[in-house]
C-alpha cells in the first residue's frame, strides 16, 4: 500500500480524490446549499454537518486509495476482481449519498422521484449518515481484500 503514495501513483491518487469530490459536489448540489447555510447559520446542526463532511472526505480518500491500489494490483497480476467490484460499489454508494445527505437531494432520491416515489435521507434515523458509514465499511473491506492479495 506504500506504493500508492510514491511517484507516479500519488498523482493518480490526488487526481482521483479531487475529481471524486468535484463530481460529488456537482451531483449532490451541495454548492447550492452553502449560501443557505450562511443564511440560516443559527439553525444549522454544525455537529451533523461536520460529521457528514468528514465522512465524505473519508469516502473520497478511500475511493482514491482503493482505485490506485486496484490499478497497481491489476498491473502486477491482472487478478483482483473482488476488490475492484467492492471499490466500484463503494464509489457509487458515496456518490449516491452526496456530500451532506441531510442538506441536499442526492442522486438516489432524485432517481426515485422520477418514478413518483418521494424519499429523503432525512427520513432515516441518522439522516443518511448511516449510509455514508456503510459505504466506508464497504470501501474498507475492498481495501483489505486488495491489500491481502
Amino acid at each position: 500500500m506504500k506504493r500508492v503514495f510514491q511517484k507516479p501513483y500519488i498523482y493518480y491518487f490526488l487526481l482521483i480524490f479531487f475529481l471524486y469530490l468535484l463530481i460529488n459536489l456537482l451531483l449532490s448540489g451541495f454548492y447550492k446549499t452553502v449560501p443557505l447555510i450562511i443564511i440560516y447559520v443559527k439553525t444549522v446542526s454544525w455537529f451533523k454537518l461536520s460529521i457528514s463532511l468528514l465522512l465524505s472526505l473519508s469516502i473520497g480518500f478511500l475511493v482514491s486509495l482503493t482505485s490506485v491500489l486496484a490499478f497497481i494490483k491489476y498491473k502486477e497480476r491482472k487478478q483482483c476482481k473482488e476488490g475492484i467490484a467492492l471499490s466500484g460499489v463503494g464509489s457509487v454508494g458515496g456518490l449516491v449519498v452526496g456530500v451532506c445527505p441531510l442538506c441536499v437531494a442526492g442522486v438516489f432520491p432524485l432517481l426515485l422521484s422520477l418514478v413518483g416515489v418521494s424519499f429523503s435521507f432525512a427520513s432515516l434515523p441518522f439522516q443518511g449518515m448511516e449510509i455514508q458509514i456503510l459505504v466506508l465499511v464497504v470501501l474498507a473491506i475492498s481495501l483489505y481484500i486488495l491489500n491481502k492479495k
